[in-house]
């Protein structure tokens, strides 16, 4: 049996595998046939600051044998199909699952391969010219393709997370993900590692059909009969994984004319706010110069201001500001970074709760209302300079102060900005509580109230607006048979591992 080990160590100690093994053997005191890290991450409470590592260490006798995920697709197929519509990291990851299981997946995606959709995103930055098909959030790989390959969450119970890890080394990752604390791919390693599992899921048998746009779902006797798309293509099915992410507006549309029960749902809204990473870099190593050893500094923050929670999300260091809009007339951003997260900028959505009294405008829109708030601020954004998609700023200070600024710092986001009060674009009650939030963040993070921080609008789709409801033991709409609400645009996932978990718990249903 191996000895499992904690170490802390020094950050140059943790970057070279020969000095981790000289501090194990030193330890132990015996001689090393294999180290496994099981665990790894920054201990910056510490000075100097240390990495914790958790091994598996295994005698120069003992045998190691790798327990990475290996394939176990059956040879022959039972006659069974099934249509996954999206194809996200729920959708990519329900198609390898029922694969396992001898279902062929039939999978419909409204948006381009990763490779095509790169020169959507390339006319998106540079000329505003907004693809409803294809875009940040439509296309093969979803929203997670181009937004960063974060893989940490804290759905420690919803799923095997280390197979979704697993799954994503066998097709190109690094194997740094199975230990690090905060597993990272990059927005340019994704697009990869998309392509790799699309082939294992062809190669198995299932069917992959881009540019395919559900139009509708037939429907008798309350259980699912077809698929039809925009094409005029009609697919017979009785069971659809409907896993369409949490931007697909039009899909919340045609279930709430179908009369399947939709519900109102939370989400947060806010900006995001940009730092120089140098900034972020000694706010958190309490150092002028972050070490060569040391990652890009990030970070994570929570308060509770005028009774609404204001959190940082999707923390990005390293990364960029990114349009993420999905339809002409609107703005939205996000941000992502590159594996190495090697970018000048640190930015992080920082977001405040949204509830049902928010909405209350939109009530004769019914489920649909928080959608129609959300889209509404978007389009707000759009309007308040009204070139292309320049986005509205406002440094960080002059917000708080409630002052339109009168230059802004260099920022990230390619489309570019312009000074504006976000007051008159998001809604008091958010404004309110984020300038609270901030300030009591600040307190805390000493240096993050700066004068070269920037605010950019809107940050805006965080999570679904809307929920579809599904059975607890059996994930199927409690209407409709055969219809599987699945991730984050059912309401049921917040990121890539927790889709992807959801999208294989959906697929071992059917």
């Amino acid at each position: 049996m191996p000895q499992n080990l904690e170490l802390y160590i020094t950050p140059e100690q943790a970057d070279d595998d020969e000095k981790i093994k000289a501090v194990v053997k030193n330890i132990v005191g015996k001689n090393i046939g294999h180290i496994q890290k099981i665990k790894q991450s920054i201990d910056a409470r510490r000075t100097p600051i240390m990495i914790r590592l958790v091994l598996d260490v295994y005698a120069a006798d003992e045998i190691f044998e790798s327990l990475l995920w290996k394939p176990d697709f059956p040879k022959t197929r039972k006659k069974k199909s099934a249509v996954i519509v999206g194809f996200g990291p729920a959708g990519m990851f329900a198609a390898l699952r029922l694969l396992e299981r001898g279902i062929q997946p039939i999978i419909i995606e409204r948006g381009k391969p990763v490779r095509e959709r790169r020169r959507d995103l390339a006319m998106l930055n540079r000329d505003g010219i907004v693809n409803p098909e294809s875009n940040y959030c439509f296309g093969e790989g979803g929203a997670g393709t181009y937004s960063d390959g974060k893989l940490y969450t804290r759905s420690k119970k919803r799923g095997d997370i280390r197979k979704v890890l697993e799954i994503f080394v066998a097709h190109g990752a690094d194997e740094r993900i199975l230990y690090e604390a905060h597993p990272h791919i990059g927005t340019n390693k994704l697009p990869h590692i998309v392509e790799a599992i699309r082939q294992t899921i062809i190669d198995i048998g299932g069917e992959v059909y881009f540019n395919e746009k559900l139009t509708d779902i037939i429907i008798k006797d309350n259980a699912v009969k077809a698929v039809v798309l925009a094409s005029g293509k009609e697919i017979a099915t009785d069971e659809i994984i409907l896993a369409t992410g949490h931007s697909a507006r039009d899909i919340f549309e045609l279930l709430h004319k179908k009369q399947i029960a939709i519900e109102a749902k939370s989400f947060a809204l806010g900006v995001r706010i940009e730092h120089p990473q140098k900034l972020i870099d000694s706010v958190q190593y309490h150092c002028e110069t972050r070490s060569e050893y040391l990652p890009p500094a990030s970070y994570s923050l929570v308060e509770q201001a005028n009774g609404r929670g204001v959190f940082s999300f999707c923390m990005c260091p390293g990364g960029i500001i990114a349009p993420a809009a999905t339809s002409p007339g609107e703005i939205v951003v996000n941000g992502w970074s590159p594996s190495r997260r090697n970018g000048k900028f640190a930015n992080s959505g920082m977001v405040v709760a949204v509830n049902e009294f928010d909405w209350q405008k939109f009530k004769e829109y019914g489920p649909l209302a928080a959608m129609k708030y959300q889209e509404e601020i978007e389009q707000k954004a759009f309007k308040a300079i009204n070139k292309n998609l320049t986005a509205p700023a406002q440094r960080l200070i002059d917000f708080i102060n409630k002052k339109v600024s009168t230059t802004l710092p260099e920022c990230s986001y390619i489309p570019g900005v312009e000074a504006t009060s976000l007051d008159d674009i998001l809604p008091n009650e958010i404004t309110k509580s984020l300038r609270q939030g901030l300030q009591q963040m600040g307190r805390k993070m000493k240096g993050y109230l700066t004068p070269e921080a920037i605010l950019v609008g809107v940050e805006s789709r965080t999570s679904s607006p809307v929920k579809i409801p599904r059975d607890k033991e059996t994930f199927q709409h409690p209407d409709i048979k055969g219809l599987f609400p699945c991730g984050e645009g059912a309401g049921f996932a917040g990121g890539i591992v927790s889709a992807a978990l959801d999208g294989m718990a959906c697929a071992e249903r059917i």
